[in-house]
């Protein structure tokens, strides 16, 4: 059996996701994506679940929530190897999910939006996204997360060398840049809050 039989796929930038998306569903990996890749995916031929088909929540608060739901957080947090994990997962009728392909929109270009407010940056500060990567990140001996298209060809090449797998180094370099691109988009958005902070009547 493959060790990746689901995976989450939510891009901004989407560069070659779809050849990396054929490349999973070509081994029968369950691909659950959101708005603009799932539109891309589907138009591509690739067959695709929307997030709220999955959790069974539609998206809420004009699209603030939709991939935080704990079916989502639970298949990414679990220990694979941990009997009560294996439990209340079974218990609630839930999966793991085994890989996310997720990256953020950098946040120069968020800032550098014609006309843009502190108040709409914040607004567009990627939420589920970011803590997506983050939980499959923390759990990186179970789950690959690939933030960065430029891996789409190391991840390609061990999946079809390992079965629909990926390695342990690799994961933990995976990890290591997801947390790394993460803490940058926030220490960024901190700072042009900083600059922009409103001044004393």
């Amino acid at each position: 059996m493959p060790r990746i039989r689901r995976a989450l796929v939510s891009c901004h930038d989407k560069s070659n996701v779809v050849d990396l998306a054929r490349l999973l569903e070509a081994y029968g990996v369950e691909i659950i994506s959101t708005s603009g890749t799932l539109a891309l995916l589907l138009e591509s031929g690739v067959n695709a679940v929307s997030i709220a088909d999955y959790t069974g929540i539609p998206e809420l608060m004009d699209g603030r929530v939709k991939s935080l739901h704990p079916k989502v957080h639970a298949g990414l947090l679990g220990i694979r190897d941990s009997k009560l994990h294996q439990e209340q997962m079974q218990a609630h009728e839930w999966s793991w999910i085994d890989m996310v392909v997720a990256n953020l929109q950098p946040v120069d270009e968020l800032m550098a939006a014609p006309g843009i407010s502190p108040d709409e940056v914040v607004e567009r500060v990627d939420i589920g996204g970011a803590a997506m990567m983050r939980s499959a990140a923390k759990n990186f001996r179970y789950v690959t997360v690939v933030a960065n298209p430029q891996w789409y060809p190391r991840i390609m090449h061990e999946l079809r060398a390992l079965e629909c797998d990926t390695s342990y180094d690799t994961r933990f370099a995976l990890a290591r840049e997801v947390f790394e691109c993460v803490a940058a988009y926030d220490a960024a958005i901190a700072a042009y809050l900083k600059e922009h902070e409103p001044k004393p009547n």
